[in-house]
């Protein structure tokens, strides 16, 4: 790979023995992916919960954060994915002590290293949105293919130490989709089925990330009869990089890279799959359990904004959580304290319900709270959590947020 001046001095240790690991580890993904050299990033998002970090992991950030300070602070702007933990709800929750302890830990070396812990997935609705064209490192999967897809800004899945190396030298290497030729549409989608709500764009996403199952695949959807909203967006996305390794997609007319169809596909372009209704509904079907008792209600995967809050709060006004169902809502750190200031949140826990801030469900030790409470019938209008839950033990059922609140009320799948 070349290397620029700055590389070279990281790479001779004259910056710092921190900075030394971080390039290497940085050329020795870039050597893997024939990449030529470096790209500048803008900022970069570290996905580092403690689940899967482990102790092990904990005790390297803890290594990196004894550094000299001029050696181990982050070179551009770096925000974190949701943690595991929120102190003010993990007792009540039945999460452990040793696991708040290790969260605590964690924390403390992001601190030191001077990234700031914002703990949200959906850093792209409210923490320094990307730009067209704009280079970043980006971890979570649900940001990455928005930030690429619906704000045309650039970035490859990057692990938790790829993440944190480019936090600590400003770069990354190029390959993949920092180059405009990995970006060309490689497959076309006609949607013969319009998606009313947020379950069903993540239906959507995860039907035709089904049918992709490659990290190099770049969808182009079309059919659609409205311009969808950064919610239905979210969801869209966040299910197709679940189910499908997919980084990217364009929606003619709709996302800033597609204009028009011409714009993104080579030639005549490939011929287009149909989706239709009877897909969507097949989809459905594969996740539903009517008449079991329902133990938890999940919304998160991605975290809600505050306009789904606001939603969740006028379904749940006047009614009561079943005493054997569980439901929790779970958001930004940033976006629940907005919640509180204009009631939201009063509101949704007035029925029973929990609003958590900054973690993800599947990233809070899913398998052990799950059995510390016994949960195992699960609802979700998340069609990316219902696709990564099963992992955990639990049997998911997705619906939309009316029907899982509904079912919430019932204490049983309705």
């Amino acid at each position: 790979m070349r290397l620029g001046e700055i590389e070279k001095a990281m790479q001779a240790g004259e910056l710092g023995r921190t900075r030394q690991w971080a390039i290497e580890q940085q050329l020795r993904v870039g050597r893997f992916f024939d990449a030529q050299d470096f790209v500048e990033v803008a900022q970069v998002h570290i996905m580092a919960d403690t689940e899967s970090l482990g102790a092990s992991g904990v005790e390297f950030l803890e290594e990196v954060a004894r550094a000299p300070e001029a050696e181990r602070r982050v070179r551009v702007p770096t925000i974190t994915d949701p943690r595991g933990i929120d102190f003010d709800a993990y007792r009540r929750l039945r999460q452990t002590e040793w696991m708040a302890d290790l969260e605590r830990r964690a924390i403390d070396a992001f601190r030191a290293l001077g990234v700031l812990m914002t703990d949200t997935c959906i850093n792209y609705q409210i923490v320094m949105p990307p730009v067209l064209g704009q280079h970043l490192a980006f971890g979570d999967t649900g940001s990455t293919i928005y930030a690429n897809s619906v704000q045309g800004a650039r970035t490859n899945f990057e692990g938790g130490p790829s993440a944190l190396a480019a936090a600590l030298t400003g770069r990354t290497p190029r390959y993949g989709y920092h180059l405009p030729e990995r970006r060309r549409a490689t497959h076309a989608f006609r949607i013969e089925v319009q998606p009313h709500n947020w379950a069903d764009w993540g239906a959507l996403g995860g039907l035709i990330g089904r049918k992709l199952q490659s990290y190099w695949s770049v969808p182009l959807i079309e059919g659609f009869e409205a311009r969808p909203t950064s919610d239905q967006l979210k969801h869209f996305g966040a299910a197709l990089a679940s189910y499908g390794t997919v980084a990217l997609f364009h929606m003619p007319g709709i996302t800033p890279e597609a204009p028009t169809r011409a714009a993104v596909v080579d030639g005549a372009g490939p011929s287009p799959v149909r989706v239709a209704a009877d897909d969507l509904a097949a989809f459905y079907k594969g996740f539903d359990a009517p008449g079991d008792k329902l133990d938890v209600v999940v919304f998160s995967a991605p975290q809600l904004s505050l306009f789904e809050l606001e939603t969740l709060a006028a379904l749940l006004d006047g009614k009561r959580v079943h005493p054997a169902t569980t439901m929790l809502a779970i958001t930004a750190p940033e976006i629940r304290a907005s919640a509180v200031r204009h009631g939201l949140v009063q509101r949704i826990e007035a029925s029973g319900a929990i609003v958590l801030g900054g973690v993800c469900f599947y990233q809070m030790h899913a398998r052990e709270i799950g059995e510390a409470n016994g949960w195992t019938r699960l609802m979700s209008n998340s069609a990316k959590l219902v696709n990564i839950i099963g992992g955990y033990g639990y049997k998911p059922t997705l619906a939309t947020m009316e029907r899982c609140i509904e079912s919430a009320v019932a204490g049983r799948v309705l």
